[in-house]
Formats: structure tokens, C-alpha cells, sequence
């Protein structure tokens, strides 16, 4: 094997060792885009394209390089012409195209991988900030949901001191009209006390006027008593004046 086909073999392993592990799961896509931006990749990355570009050209020449040589080896006319002319150089024609195909393979998957590294590593890019501005929203959504819970526990505790300012106001106004009732009853009260006091000071009167009213009457029986008495003897005397 020739040294470009040994370099071009060297690449095919590189990428099948960097794609086993670009596939590790635990890394993941945010911690690649981290190892991605270190200082040492941002220099390399202005000359990525380039570098890139070149790459696939030499490969494709290769495998280009590679298919001719391959056809050289596969057309059945000359390998039997040379096996009629150079009996021993059957076996060495066949070993010439299993050294193109070699090559052949070599080359068409490294250039393969190449192109399967590069998407790769633009996917993993991708899904890195996608996942990146994924945990930004849900960022987002939990400081919404926390500033939401706020109003609300905000809204209903405002509504509990409206509640319970409409519940002070009723009090007040319930002491209020106590108050209000408190003072017409101590009104009652004293007219209640004032017309006791005048429906005894009445009935004591009545008791007096009734005394007073038995006491005439006695009197007045007694003088009529005596009217009579003195009616009697008055009638006596003209009775025996008389005779």
C-alpha cells in the first residue's frame, strides 16, 4: 500500500473514531456546542471550509483514481489476453484488482463519512441550540406560571381584604345602629321609668281620693244620722205640743 493510500486509510479510521464518539450518548448535544466554541476551534474555523472543500476534492480524485484502476483490472478481454501472453501474470493482475477495489472502498467511504461527519456535526449544532432556546422557554414559562401564580395568590388576597373590609363595614355599621338601638331603648327606658313613676304618683292619688271620697261618705252618713235624729226629736216635740 502506497503512502496516499495509507494516509487516505488513516483518514477512514479518524472518522469512524470521531463518529463512535460524536454517538455517545452521555455527552450531550449543549456540551459538544461548548467544546465546539473553545478558542482553539474558533481560530481553526475560519480555514474549516476551506480545509473541507479540499478534503472532498482529494477524495473524489482518489476514488476517481481508484474506479479507473478498478476498470483497468475488471475488463475480461485484456486480463485473458495477458494470461495467454504471461502465464504467471494471472494471479498478479488479480492482485492488482483487489488492491484498486481496496481503494476503491478506502476511498468511497472515506469521502461517505466525510460528508456524514460534517451533517453530523451541523445536526448536533442545531439540536445544541435548539435545545439551548428549549430550556430558554421553559425558562421563560416557569418565571410566566411563578409571575401568574403571584397575581393570582395577589388577586385573591386582595379579595379576602375587600371581603374582610366589607365584613368590618357591616360590623360598623351594626355597632352603629346597636348603638342607635342601645340609645332609643335607654330612652324607652327612662319614659318606661318616667310613666311608672306618674302611674304610681296617679294611683297613690286615686288611693288618697278614694279615702278622702270614703271618708265623706261616712260623714255623709252620719250627718244624714244625725238629721234624722234631730228630725225625730223635732217631730216628738211638735207631737206633744199638740196634744
Amino acid at each position: 500500500m502506497t503512502f496516499q493510500w495509507i494516509a487516505v486509510a488513516s483518514f477512514l479510521y479518524a472518522e469512524i473514531a470521531v463518529l463512535l464518539i460524536l454517538c455517545f450518548p452521555f455527552i450531550s448535544p449543549p456540551r459538544w456546542r461548548k467544546i465546539f466554541r473553545f478558542q482553539l476551534w474558533s481560530k481553526i474555523s475560519s480555514y474549516w471550509n476551506k480545509a473541507f472543500l479540499s478534503i472532498i476534492i482529494i477524495l473524489i480524485v482518489l476514488f476517481l483514481d481508484a474506479v479507473r484502476e478498478v476498470r483497468k483490472y475488471s475488463a475480461s478481454q485484456d486480463i485473458e489476453k495477458d494470461a495467454k501472453v504471461y502465464p504467471s501474470s494471472f494471479d498478479h493482475i488479480h492482485m492488482k484488482l483487489f488492491r484498486s477495489q481496496r481503494n476503491l472502498y478506502i476511498s468511497g467511504f472515506s469521502l461517505f463519512l466525510w460528508l456524514v461527519l460534517r451533517r453530523v456535526v451541523s445536526l448536533i449544532m442545531q439540536l445544541a441550540l435548539e435545545m439551548e432556546s428549549l430550556d430558554a422557554m421553559k425558562t421563560q414559562v416557569e418565571n410566566t406560571n411563578g409571575a401568574a401564580k403571584k397575581h393570582m395568590e395577589d388577586n385573591e388576597h386582595l379579595r379576602k381584604t375587600m371581603n374582610r373590609s366589607k365584613i368590618n363595614e357591616s360590623e360598623l355599621a351594626m355597632k352603629v345602629e346597636n348603638a342607635k338601638l342601645k340609645t332609643e331603648i335607654g330612652k324607652l327606658k327612662e319614659e318606661l321609668k318616667t310613666m311608672t313613676e306618674a302611674f304610681s304618683k296617679s294611683q297613690k292619688e286615686i288611693s288618697a281620693l278614694k279615702k278622702q271620697s270614703d271618708g265623706l261618705t261616712r260623714e255623709y252618713d252620719r250627718l244624714i244620722r244625725e238629721h234624722e235624729l234631730l228630725q225625730n226629736i223635732t217631730d216628738g216635740k211638735h207631737d206633744k205640743k199638740d196634744e
